[in-house]
């Protein structure tokens, strides 16, 4: 099946996980090129994106693998089609054949950046650096049945590093589990917010920058 890399930035950021599967779909149309459909009593068209991005993210390493009905264009063509039926802040990157397996994927790089109002001081780098250095650091998470669980974000957290970028941000660059398990990044945020209240952020935003499998090999 073929598969195309995408970036989602800007005001984009905002568009549902759902809305973005129908806005691709409808691209798909409004470019000339049919998907195939699933089979059953509710067709649905053959597109899936690997990792569902949360609303306020913004990426430049989304996975989209979809099935074309009979057509034949070249990928360089369908990446040029679709980024002219599709809306500022959504591009197409890449268009290419035989990509890996998706339960291959399982590392995300990540920026957390942390945005004080009143001054990002060396205390609060040392405060957080501390933080995502103990053993175990427990983050609630709702699981698809509607139950919470405590989840040891710790053990998902390859590796991170913390420093202060101007006066008022702290960064977190993180590489961390992305699938089985999963680890949000802002749950990252939900952990200093808990155990460290007094450096809690006024707004925090997250980036998606490359996805890899577990031996850190790029992802496609």
């Amino acid at each position: 099946m073929p598969r195309l890399l995408f970036e989602k930035k800007g005001n984009a950021v905002w568009i549902s996980h759902l809305d973005l599967m129908r806005l691709f779909q409808r691209a798909f149309k409004r470019a000339g090129l049919p998907l195939t459909h699933t089979q059953g009593y509710n067709p649905r068209p053959s597109v899936s994106i690997a990792l569902p991005l949360s609303v306020g993210i913004d990426s430049s390493c989304e996975i989209l693998d979809f099935d074309l009905d009979g057509e034949n264009a070249a990928n360089g063509e369908i990446r040029e089609r679709l980024n002219q039926a599709l809306v500022d802040g959504v591009r197409v990157l890449e268009v290419y054949n035989e990509g890996q397996k998706i339960k291959f994927l399982a590392l995300l790089d990540c920026v957390v950046s942390l945005e004080y109002d009143d001054g990002a001081s060396d205390e609060t780098v040392s405060a957080i650096q501390g933080l995502f250095g103990r053993e175990e650091v427990l983050v609630e998470k709702k699981t698809k049945s509607g139950e919470i669980q405590n989840q040891n974000i710790i053990s998902m957290i390859r590796r991170i590093m913390v420093s202060r970028k101007g006066q008022n941000t702290v960064e977190l660059r993180a590489l961390i589990c992305c699938q089985n398990p999963t680890l949000n990044p802002m749950q990252m945020v939900a952990a200093i917010e808990k155990y460290l209240p007094d450096r809690k952020p006024d707004f925090a935003k997250c980036s998606r920058l490359e996805i890899y499998d577990n031996n850190e090999t790029i992802f496609r």
